[in-house]
């Protein structure tokens, strides 16, 4: 008789060494490669895209929390580590020393990578539809494309996709003109 699975919880991700990027899908610990320069430019884009008029400026359309790669807990055996995430203050007063935070999102953003995108599109879409998260986004570096999606009935609806010729308004950052091919590095030169 084959002994019952024991599922993981976030106290065994803690184990994993913090240099591994690890997330709990369903009770499994699920790691992955470190992203690339590609990756890592998206992330750092994004960040001064939305994070600086959203987060940073003070000034800024509203007050949101932007960060990158914070592990998110949605059940139990369910901790993800969105490589953007975003909290109305509203909702977050303050994320300081939570670890993880256990508080819903109200915008996830995965950069999409070969070892990643099945999870983004799968697994992780179908568990932030399940515990509410209203605004979705999948950014793919090597296609050059920004898809978002807004939860409708539990469901995601496509809010609209974007390739790196545009420059968009983006629900819930629509008060803000995003200019997608600036998200990517360069195109090579020939």
């Amino acid at each position: 008789m084959e002994a019952a699975r024991k599922l993981k919880t976030y106290e065994d991700l803690l184990a994993v060494p913090e240099d591994v990027h690890a997330e709990l899908h369903a009770g499994e610990i699920v790691t992955q490669p470190g992203g690339l320069s590609d990756h890592s430019r998206v992330q750092r884009s994004m960040s001064r895209f939305i994070g600086g008029p959203f987060d940073d400026d003070t000034d800024g359309p509203d007050g949101w929390w932007i960060f990158t790669e914070m592990d998110v807990r949605f059940t139990r055996h369910d901790v993800t580590r969105p490589d953007l995430v975003g909290w109305r203050r509203s909702r977050l007063p303050s994320p300081a020393n939570l670890r993880p935070i256990d508080v819903v999102p109200d915008w996830i953003c995965e950069v999409l990578s070969p070892s990643n995108a099945r999870n983004d599109r799968v697994f992780k879409a179908r568990l932030y539809a399940e515990h509410g998260v209203p605004y979705y986004w999948l950014i793919d570096p090597a296609e050059r494309l920004l898809e978002a999606y807004v939860l409708k009935d539990s469901q995601w609806v496509v809010a609209g996709a974007w390739d790196d010729t545009a420059v968009a308004r983006v629900p819930p950052f629509q008060d803000v003109e995003l200019p997608v091919g600036r998200l990517f590095l360069p195109r090579p030169t020939t």
